[in-house]
């Protein structure tokens, strides 16, 4: 029995960070890293609804450079640094319709909230990773990355893909100093953000949700599994990417998708 309940604690001891952590997938992760023994960090832009008295909070926004510096030093006065981070900050909240619907402004919006967000939290709290010779980093991606649709996701898939290519040379750079860096995709999750982004492009076409929600799975070329993703299925995938368990495993795109990618 000592060693079960060893393994359920498995990552007592370490400190969490958590992007986007008060909603969704965030929250998720946040929920199952708790549950597994660590110290969570939740940071978003707004305080959530419900308080946690289990996390510590801080309020920040990353896809600003004085957002991310808040952060760092909040973190290196209250807890020298952190083990894991989870990069899960990122929004797909730009207009549809193609390249002639984007300005400027949205691209540089799309870059900011899902790709340099990621860099900047990166670049603030890696150096402490590499000198304790451990930690890793998990980039929160999308098989919209893989799998763009111009209609909907020409900016956001495009952060997306950029964040790939990022977090894979990122971990061949840092895999041989005690970090691992590893990029987890998911496909279709059943999220606030979600529901909100489908209520808009049912909306536009003049139909239901439920309908657009039919005709975004088919666009894509259909889910195997027929449904979405619960948040707390792809948190359970990053909780063994961080745990002692995925000691052997960086630099790879992990897709969870329900068998939507179709490719080998």
């Amino acid at each position: 029995m000592g060693n079960i309940q060893d393994q359920t604690k498995e990552l007592k001891g370490k400190v969490a960070l958590v992007t986007g952590g008060t909603k969704g997938i965030g929250k998720a992760i946040a929920n199952r890293l708790a549950s597994a023994g660590a110290k969570v960090i939740v940071i978003a832009r707004n305080h959530p609804d419900h308080n946690e008295p289990d996390y510590h909070f801080i309020a920040a926004d990353l896809s600003d450079p004085a957002g991310v510096a808040k952060v760092a030093d909040e973190i290196a006065e209250l807890f020298g640094g952190v083990d894991i981070l989870i990069n899960n900050m990122g929004a797909n909240t730009f207009p549809g319709g193609g390249f002639i619907a984007l300005t400027d402004e949205h691209w540089n919006q799309a870059l900011q909230i899902n790709l340099l967000s990621s860099v900047r939290l990166d670049r603030a709290l890696l150096p402490q990773m590499l000198e304790q010779k451990s930690g890793v980093i998990i980039h929160i991606s999308s098989t919209s990355g893989l799998l763009p649709i111009w209609e909907s996701t020409m900016a956001y898939s495009s952060a997306k893909a950029a964040l790939n290519a990022y977090s894979k040379t990122l971990s061949d750079e840092v895999a041989n100093q005690g970090v691992r860096v590893i990029t987890v995709s998911p496909g279709l999750n059943k999220t606030e953000a979600m529901a909100t982004f489908l209520k808009d492009l049912s909306q536009n076409a003049g139909i239901t949700a439920q309908e657009m929600t039919q005709n975004l799975m088919a666009r894509l070329g259909g889910v195997p599994l027929g449904r979405m993703a619960e948040p707390e299925e792809t948190a359970e995938l990053v909780y063994f990417l961080v745990s002692p368990k995925a000691s052997y495993i960086t630099g790879a795109n992990y897709i969870i998708d329900g068998g939507n990618l179709p490719v080998v």
